[in-house]
């Protein structure tokens, strides 16, 4: 069974802020729950090839994975694929402006894979609980991105 996980929200700052923010793998442990620590195995900014090991908690265990960036338009769209870790997933964050207002962004967290093996009998609950962290996620980061300078 394949993992596919789309989650959203609307962000009250401009799209260029939040897509800066977010696609700044260096942020990461800021706004993501279950991410301890983050370390570039290519040198920084994120573009095309960069490829970034993160360590992260997940459904009660420690996870080490690489991601190697595979699309990256500033501003609009990143995709990352895992190169190594538990089972291979590909995340994608996309960024527009949303409605007539350009100082609000919509984002969408996208988490899909397809687990092989004793994980393939755990896809629903993991589904379900890829869901709750990604909303939680996004709550994290609107609440950041919103705050009063």
């Amino acid at each position: 069974m394949k993992v596919d996980v789309l989650t959203e929200t609307v962000i009250a700052a401009p799209c260029e802020r939040v897509a800066a923010y977010a696609a700044d793998p260096s942020q990461a442990p800021e706004w993501y729950e279950n991410i301890d620590s983050v370390t570039w195995q290519t040198p920084p900014p994120v573009a095309a090839g960069s490829r970034i090991a993160f360590t992260a908690r997940f459904l009660g265990r420690r996870l080490a994975y690489t991601y190697e960036v595979t699309a990256y338009e500033p501003g609009r769209r990143l995709v990352m694929r895992t190169s190594q870790g538990p089972f291979p997933m590909e995340t994608t964050y996309t960024w527009e402006p949303y409605g007539e207002d350009t100082a609000r962004t919509r984002m969408t967290l996208r988490n899909r894979g397809e687990p092989s093996g004793f994980a393939s009998l755990a896809a629903p609950a993991m589904s379900a609980a890829m869901r709750r962290a990604q909303s939680k996620d996004l709550a994290r980061l609107k609440a950041l991105l919103e705050r009063p300078a």
